[in-house]
This record gives structure tokens, C-alpha cells and sequence, in this order.
């Protein structure tokens, strides 16, 4: 894959796309969680791209996508993917989002409606207020100063990878994202995020998912209410959860074979 930037007010974006691009094949567009980077997709890179042309970035304020000089935004991230794919013209791409990820895709589905070939929302949740309690918004706002609290540098990335993965490749692959950022760096990036996201459910949108959708969670998903909420989504949507057994937050990397042969079969019965 060639890594590509693309400049915005708040930075420059970077990321990686196919080196050679096939107009035969489709588009699968890969977004990293919170405080992870594009090595999160490691694993799904060669997999895939026997069959797609794949675009994955840093997101702002992310991995290489730094220096950032603006709060974070979920809408502002969505339209900085919409011109990105605009610019390698990735028309209608499968995206597969997760944790963060999935609510950049979301918002993406919402801003561009029509413009989405397929969602697969991996260790997400949905986006609708009415899934969200408002202590549960209220700690979203307040998660740097809780991240401040939790030990040294070293404990926290541990715990973090500790939450986010089961496997020792996972938890390896999780402490090589997070040692790019200081502690300082680090809580300032999570208190942002999670207030974007709050931000973005408060405003209270459709964020309708007019295209096929896949859930897909780990069974050992430990991530703030993920499971929970996912259990909701999965009853109103009536889409099953895909569950991959064992797996933490980063379920993509815990059990790729399973995942990546899992999204075969959606995208061969949906698409």
C-alpha cells in the first residue's frame, strides 16, 4: 500500500491506499478505533486485497495524523473521509469501522446518503440518543481527567490493551499503537474523542444505516457498554451480532481468520 497525506485546517491526514488500484474491483475503506492507528488492520490488509482496492488512514489527531490542531468532530472527521475517497475516487465503498471507526462510518452514512456500498460495524455501537442514558453522555465528557488518574504511563497503556485485547499478538499489536503518545498526549486524545462522541449522539440525528449492515463484537468486549448497546441495535435492527468467541475490543485482530472469513460471507450474501 502508498502512504498518501491529505491537508486539512486541522492538520495533515495520513493515509495508506492500494498501490495499484484495480478499476475492476470495489472499494474497502478500513477506520481505526480511538487511539488506535492503521496497524489495527494488519491482518485484514492481505486478506482483502486479493479481491478490493483498500484505503485505511490515521485518523485526525491519530498515528502519523499529528500534530492536530483542532477539537475533535465526528462530522469533520466524516468529511474529511468523504474527501479523501473523493480524491482516489473509492465511489461507494464498503467501510468497516471499529469502535471510533464505526461512528466516523456512521456519520459518513449520514452526511453522504447512497454513498455507502456496505457497513460493518466492528466493536461499535449505534449513534442514536436514544440508546444513551445521560450520566452515561455525562462520563463520556469527563474521560480525560479520569484517564489522568489511572497510574503511570505504563499502567495505562497495559490496562488499555489489557481491555482491548485477549491475545498476546493483540495486546503486542495494541502497545505498539499506544506508545506513540505520552501519557499527557494520550488522556488529552481519549478525553477528546469520547467528547466528540457525545457531542454527535447529543445532537440527537437519524443516523439511519441505509445499507447492508454486519455487527460484529467480541464475547470478551470490555469496552465501556459496547455489548450492552450492541444487544439494543441488534434487537431494533434486527440484524444479528456476529460474536467472535474470546475476542476483546479489537476483535478484528484477536480472531482474524474468523472475522475476515465472517465478513467474506456477509459481503457474498448482502452484496
Amino acid at each position: 500500500m502508498t502512504e498518501c497525506q491529505f491537508a486539512t485546517e486541522g492538520g495533515v491526514i495520513h493515509y495508506w491506499v492500494s498501490a495499484s488500484p484495480s478499476p475492476k474491483q470495489g472499494w474497502m475503506v478500513f477506520l481505526p478505533g480511538l487511539s488506535a492507528d492503521h496497524t489495527l488492520f494488519n491482518l485484514q490488509f492481505g486478506h482483502f486485497a486479493q479481491k478490493w482496492n483498500l484505503i485505511v488512514w490515521d485518523a485526525p489527531a491519530h498515528g502519523l495524523s499529528r500534530p492536530w490542531n483542532h477539537p475533535l468532530s465526528i462530522d469533520s472527521m466524516a468529511e474529511a473521509l468523504g474527501a479523501i475517497l473523493e480524491k482516489n475516487r473509492a465511489a461507494n465503498p464498503i467501510i468497516a469501522g471499529q469502535s471510533l471507526g464505526g461512528y466516523v462510518a456512521q456519520a459518513f452514512i449520514d452526511l453522504y446518503p447512497g454513498c455507502t456500498r456496505a457497513f460493518i460495524a466492528i466493536d461499535t455501537s449505534p449513534m442514536q440518543l436514544r440508546y444513551y442514558k445521560k450520566w452515561q453522555l455525562g462520563i463520556l465528557r469527563h474521560m480525560e481527567g479520569l484517564c489522568r488518574l489511572w497510574g503511570t504511563d505504563h499502567f495505562l497503556r497495559n490496562q488499555m490493551a489489557h481491555v482491548c485485547s485477549t491475545t498476546p499478538y493483540g495486546r503486542r499489536n495494541m502497545l505498539q499503537q499506544l506508545e506513540r503518545y505520552s501519557k499527557h498526549e494520550l488522556c488529552a486524545l481519549l478525553g477528546d474523542g469520547y467528547r466528540a462522541l457525545a457531542d454527535a449522539v447529543a445532537q440527537d440525528r437519524a443516523y439511519t444505516i441505509a445499507c447492508p449492515l454486519m455487527i460484529i463484537c467480541g464475547t470478551q468486549d470490555k469496552a465501556g457498554f459496547v455489548t450492552a448497546y450492541d444487544k439494543a441495535w441488534s434487537i431494533n435492527t434486527g440484524v444479528p451480532i456476529i460474536w467472535v468467541e474470546g475476542a476483546g475490543h479489537n476483535s478484528n485482530v484477536d480472531d482474524a481468520t474468523f472475522v475476515n472469513a465472517a465478513i467474506d460471507q456477509f459481503i457474498d450474501s448482502s452484496i
